[in-house]
């Protein structure tokens, strides 16, 4: 009886070492973080001209990333911007060498600094919006990610061309 009760406890808490389950190594890896990767995007809402995505971007890497350049079906121009103190004045310009993320770092892009500049929008851009952006590195890889519509008065800036872009 002793015997029977140790084999009905044994094999409540172990399972026979026979399984047709493959060895955790046989399993398939889970795929490595991405190089660069956006948290919580979003893009001002607006109807016509102009309008700018934020967003923090995140290096998963040993060694700093650069974006260089972006893309969105919303606009048929993409600039890399930031905004500057110019003689006593907040002005927006391109970004000269894009921007530049340390590695295992971030790089805020936000209101009143850097930020991505499209120019011309082909759309009107509604609070909730869904909309897709494509970021391209200094090494060629690409980055797609999709910003959100949200309201913002914010800093009230200026997103005229021809604006101080030295």
């Amino acid at each position: 009886m002793a015997l029977a009760a140790a084999v009905l406890v044994s094999g409540c808490g172990t399972q026979a070492t026979t399984s047709a389950t493959p060895p955790a190594a046989a399993t398939p890896a889970a795929s490595p973080s991405p190089a660069l990767t956006i948290t919580d995007p979003w893009v001002k809402t607006g109807e016509k001209g102009m309008t700018a995505a934020f967003g923090t971007l995140v290096n998963n890497t040993d060694t700093e990333v650069t974006v260089v350049s972006g893309a969105s079906p919303l606009s048929p121009e993409i600039e890399l911007h930031e905004v500057v103190d110019s003689g006593g004045k907040m002005v927006m310009r391109p970004k000269k060498g894009g921007f530049v993320v340390p590695a295992h770092g971030s790089h805020e892009l936000a209101p009143g600094g850097d930020h991505i500049m499209l120019m011309g929008i082909t759309g009107k851009v509604e609070p909730g919006a869904e909309v897709p952006f494509t970021l391209t590195l200094a090494d060629g890889a690409t980055v797609r990610f999709t910003a959100i519509g949200k309201d913002f008065a914010g800093g009230e800036e200026d997103y005229r061309p021809g604006k101080d872009k030295s």
